[in-house]
């Protein structure tokens, strides 16, 4: 039998030639060319008796795997029978980390559909254009983010569904899947039929669209949490960063799912509400973000947290200070780590055992590393360059060849890092790509200062970037948040000005220094340092 396709998202990748060089290399990293990756994460647990096994806890409800497989199955049958969906088309979920939210993510790809998740903070402009990039043609929405959802306009635009994540009554979903069946046949996907669409975080123009086959989901599961987690069914995982996140789709629903284990999620994940669910749920690994990691060290103690095991961080590069004082709170080390949307995951990170303070680590078990010049010639040892990343999945944009040729080099994912490499293979952050600042002829990290400056006893927060300067190019810029907001002042400026020029190269002191009492961030707490930039004036 012939199935109709929407073929939109396939017709829309970028040309073989100018898409990474993805290889696997190991009996671990191949998959049958037939392929739905749901039945991997999900179905198999059913079919070999775990089905009463736990998968998703929360503070007010627990689902077991069976739960989660029946709720999926009566979502696929909703999309199908009453939604007018057609396999390929693009559906966007709308929700906080739930369990609902989980079960629409697996509904979507066992109809054959391809998921396109939103954080929650996302509103009606920021939605309107992944609906206009994406074609997407329905969503699932949680009724409390309904309002932004009904006041995107769009001819794609044909359903928008509610359902209710609060798991204490029933909307509009929940009442389409009450007479549904429980089981559902999957749609015959393949290996390397798209199953997501991740929007980038751009700054400026058209967001990019990144997207992963159904193969690449499992393949990050064989990669990361088996190189540096070594997760086990007894795991429980939780953590801050919203499933609209690949960072947090891989560290909360895949990761504990194809290992057999359990995921805890908080729909507004505090640092009390993180530490509360390690302490009373005995969680064992836990997925957040640097700047989580600085609360959470002044928390900590009011807590037992003896139950976790491993602690995960990326999103942006983990400072020095960070890790020393969480590990001096707690005994536990920080794994660092960094990924992208393009690559969907962590490719450079460490263990227990491998690791070395202040460095990201080594790629991990099915990547390469490097680090090239501008003309993509590789460097020698020491030398900062940009980074250059390969391995088993890789960058696919749908929505512009240029980008794609910005992003992919020689096969090569170019991920707009600055790196160096030193003689035993670690890797070490140096800035971003545009987070350089060159003053005067120096070339000055913004990351380098900010390191120094978050060590000074009144600092609490930080973030620095370059002003325009008619003299010397640039000027370090240093947005800080101080512990005692009164003390903001010209004189504690100088002061601590004096005290960076005692303490760290001179050259790269903070020439301009702004208080504020808070730095803008994202939702899952990176620092965005591009509406910093916005306020500079020359």
């Amino acid at each position: 039998m012939k199935h109709y396709e929407d073929n939109f998202a396939h017709d829309h990748l970028p040309p073989a030639l100018l898409q990474a060089e993805c290889f696997t290399g190991h009996p671990d990293f191949e998959f049958p060319k037939d392929l739905n990756c749901v039945e991997k994460l999900l179905d198999d647990h059913i079919k070999e008796g775990r089905g009463n096994t736990i998968a998703i806890r929360t503070f007010d409800t627990v689902w077991t795997y069976k739960d989660l497989y029946e709720k999926a199955n009566q979502i696929a049958h909703v999309l199908i029978e009453n939604l007018n969906f057609v396999p390929g088309n693009r559906v966007m979920i709308r929700a906080a980390n739930n369990p609902m939210y989980v079960a629409c993510w697996f509904g979507i790809l066992k109809a054959g559909g391809i998921v396109v998740a939103t954080m929650p903070l996302l509103r009606e402009k920021e939605l309107s254009i992944m609906v206009e990039c994406a074609e997407i043609s329905h969503a699932l929405c949680d009724f409390r983010l309904e309002d932004a959802m009904n006041a995107v306009k769009s001819p794609f635009l044909k359903h928008i569904v509610t359902f209710d994540g609060t798991g204490e009554g029933f909307s509009k979903l929940e009442t389409l899947m009450g007479n549904k069946p429980k089981t559902f046949t999957n749609y015959p996907t393949k290996a390397d039929s798209l199953s997501i669409i991740g929007f980038t975080s751009g700054t400026t123009g058209k967001p990019k669209m990144t997207s992963h086959y159904h193969k690449d989901i499992l393949l990050i599961c064989e990669a990361f949490p088996k190189y540096s987690l070594q997760p086990t069914p007894d795991d429980i995982f939780t953590g801050s960063p919203p499933l609209g996140f690949t960072f947090g789709l891989g560290g909360l629903v895949l990761f504990p799912f194809y290992y057999g284990a359990s995921t805890f999620l908080i729909e507004k994940p505090s640092p009390d509400l993180l530490l509360e669910a390690i302490d009373k749920h005995k969680v064992t690994i836990c997925f957040t973000a640097p700047t989580a990691y600085r609360v959470l060290t002044t928390k900590v103690a009011d807590y037992d947290i003896s139950s976790l095991r491993k602690c995960i961080s990326a999103g942006e590069t983990l400072p020095l200070k960070v890790w020393e004082d969480w590990y001096e709170a707690t005994g536990l080390k920080i794994i660092d780590g960094i990924g992208s949307t393009e690559i969907l995951h962590i490719f450079i990170s460490s263990t227990e055992d491998n690791m070395r303070k202040g460095a990201t680590g080594l790629p991990v078990r099915g990547y390469e590393a490097k680090i090239v010049d501008k003309e993509g010639n590789e460097v020698e040892n020491g030398k900062e360059g940009r980074l250059a990343v390969r391995g088993i999945t890789g960058c696919k944009y749908l929505n512009s060849e240029e980008k794609q040729k910005e992003y992919v080099e020689n096969g090569w994912n170019i991920t707009g890092d600055i790196f160096r490499k030193d003689d035993d293979g670690y890797f070490w952050f140096v800035a971003r790509g545009d987070d350089m600042i060159i003053s005067s002829g120096y070339n000055i990290a913004a990351i380098e200062v900010e390191s120094v400056l978050i060590t000074h006893d009144e600092i609490a927060e930080c973030a620095v970037v370059g002003l325009p300067d008619e003299n010397r190019g640039m000027l370090v810029c240093a947005y800080i948040v101080l512990k005692n907001k009164d003390k903001a002042s010209e004189a504690f400026t100088k002061e601590i000005q004096d005290w960076f020029k005692a303490v760290a190269a001179p050259y790269k002191y903070p020439r301009e220094i702004r208080y504020m009492d808070a730095l803008p961030k994202t939702e899952t707490g990176k620092i965005q340092r591009f509406k910093l930039k916005t306020t500079l004036q020359p």
